[in-house]
């Protein structure tokens, strides 16, 4: 609902993953995905749950993809669904849960969430 999808605007990680340390206790894997046609756009702090969640954001074409990044502490199965419209992949690396969200179609999505797994 913000005027731009992100707090930082940069397509470079060298400078997202930074602006994350002075403002969270932990810092999100930042991967550049851009050859694979999803750019990173910048990033955001959410508040989830009543906890400040880092929050990735990434473009496809006219799409935006967030990456939320939470502590891993439900052990829960990687899933793919639809929730009020939009598409949800989810999966677990490093101690921490990833969620992307996106009305992006669910195919694209999952292929955005393979290649981010692979590069991280």
């Amino acid at each position: 609902m913000a005027a731009q999808p992100a707090d930082v605007m940069s397509s470079e990680r060298h400078t997202v993953k930074p602006w994350f340390a002075g403002r969270l206790p932990v810092s999100p894997v930042v991967v550049d995905l851009t050859a694979d046609g999803f750019p990173l756009i910048g990033g955001r702090v959410d508040v989830i749950a009543t906890a400040p969640t880092p929050t990735l954001v990434y473009g496809r074409r006219k799409h935006i993809i967030s990456v939320f990044a939470t502590p891993d502490a439900d052990g829960g199965k990687d899933a793919v669904r639809t929730v009020n419209g939009y598409n949800v992949v989810t999966w677990r690396s490093g101690g921490q849960s990833y969620w992307a969200v996106s009305d992006l179609n669910a195919a694209e999505l999952q292929q955005f969430a393979q290649k981010f797994q692979a590069a991280s």
